[in-house]
């Protein structure tokens, strides 16, 4: 599993994610901000799989 995901990319989904996830456990919007566990856990790791089909990748480093 190569990194797929940038700097820039990997800080706007770690704090996308979080902010889901506070909204929904302070019950503002519901059981669908816990979706924010998504981008959370693909900035934490580095890697989207939503990216391969695509060929994408916001990551600095040639990684083919």
């Amino acid at each position: 599993m190569k990194s797929n995901v940038g700097g820039i990319d990997r800080i706007v989904r770690i704090v996308a994610g979080l902010i889901l996830i506070a909204l929904a456990a302070t019950g503002t919007v519901g059981v669908w901000g816990w979706i924010g566990v998504v981008p959370l856990a693909t900035g934490l790791i580095g890697w989207c799989p939503a990216y391969l089909p695509f060929g994408f990748s916001t990551s600095k480093t040639d990684n083919k």
